[in-house]
C-alpha cells in the first residue's frame, strides 16, 4: 500500500518545508520538487481548476518522487473528499472549517469502519490495486489518511481549539487571506485583530499536540510563522515563484546591459 510518510510528517512537530502548486502539474514537478529540497507539496484544487483525472495522474507523479503531498479539495462534500482519497491521496486539506461539528463530519468522511463512514472501495488506486483482509486493509488505509483543516474563518479562529480536538484531524491550516478578510481587515497580517486570531490557533495546535502549517511568500512571515509554532511551512507558490525568478533575471540582465552601456 502506498504512502505513509506524511503520517509520519503530521506526527512530529519538527519543521517540514513545501511548495503549493496551483498551475504547474507536469509530469516531473514531484522530482522537481524534490530536487529543490521539498518535503511536502500542496497541491491545489480549490483555485486551480484541475480536473479529477489531472488529480489522479498527480498521486502517482508525487507517488514516483518519494514526495508527501497534500491535495486541497474544492468544498466540504463527501464527494470530493472521498473521491480524492480514492484516487491516492494521502493528505486531504479541506476549506473554510468553522467548528468541531464540521470537523468529525469532515473525519467521517475521509475514514471508514469504525472511524466514519466513507464508502467502501478496495483494489483501487489508493491501495495499489492490491487484494487482501478487507478489515485490515481498512485499518491500514485509516492510520494511512491524513486530515488537514483549514482555519480560516472568524469562526474557525475562535473555535480553534475545540476543532484541534477531534480525533482524527491531523493538522489545522491557516488560510492568512480568507482569515484577514473574514476578520474585516483583508491582508492587514499584523494588526492585532489578526495576530490575536493567530495566537488562539497556534494555542489550540500545541496544547492538542496537532500539527500547524501556512503558506510563506516571504523570509520574514516565514521566520515569524516558525517562531510561532508553525511546523509545515510551504514556500512560495508555483507561479509566483517561477514569475519572481524569472522577472529577478531579466531585470538583473537589463541592468546588467545599461550598465556596460554606460560605460561605453
Amino acid at each position: 500500500m502506498p504512502g505513509g510518510r506524511l503520517r509520519d510528517l503530521c506526527a512530529s512537530r519538527d519543521f517540514k518545508f513545501g511548495h503549493f502548486v496551483v498551475e504547474f502539474a507536469t509530469p516531473g514537478i514531484g522530482h522537481i520538487l524534490k530536487g529543490a529540497g521539498c518535503e511536502f507539496v500542496l497541491f491545489d484544487t480549490e483555485h486551480s481548476g484541475f480536473s479529477t483525472d489531472v488529480v489522479r495522474a498527480c498521486v502517482r507523479y508525487f507517488e514516483a518522487a518519494d514526495l508527501p503531498a497534500v491535495f486541497r479539495v474544492p468544498s466540504k462534500s463527501y464527494d470530493h473528499l472521498a473521491r480524492y482519497a480514492d484516487m491516492g491521496g494521502e493528505g486531504i486539506m479541506v476549506p473554510l472549517v468553522n467548528d468541531a461539528r464540521e470537523a468529525k463530519e469532515l473525519v467521517s468522511y475521509v475514514k471508514y469502519f469504525p472511524d466514519g463512514h466513507r464508502g467502501v472501495g478496495v483494489s483501487l488506486a489508493h491501495d495499489n490495486y492490491t487484494g487482501g483482509s478487507v478489515p485490515e486493509k481498512l485499518k491500514r488505509l485509516n492510520a494511512r489518511n491524513c486530515l488537514f483543516v483549514q482555519i480560516e474563518t472568524a469562526a474557525g479562529a475562535e473555535n480553534a481549539e475545540e476543532i484541534a480536538a477531534v480525533p482524527g484531524v491531523d493538522c489545522l491550516w491557516v488560510g492568512h487571506f480568507d482569515l484577514s478578510c473574514s476578520l474585516g481587515i483583508p491582508g492587514e497580517f499584523a494588526h492585532p485583530k489578526f495576530t490575536a486570531a493567530i495566537d488562539r490557533i497556534t494555542a489550540a495546535a500545541r496544547k492538542h499536540d496537532k500539527a500547524l502549517g501556512r503558506l510563506v511568500t516571504d523570509i520574514p512571515t516565514g521566520l515569524d510563522c516558525a517562531a510561532r509554532g508553525f511546523d509545515f511551512l510551504a514556500w512560495q507558490g508555483d507561479v509566483w515563484a517561477l514569475q519572481g525568478a524569472v522577472r529577478a533575471g531579466i531585470e538583473a540582465l537589463k541592468a546588467g546591459i545599461a550598465a556596460r552601456a554606460g560605460k561605453a
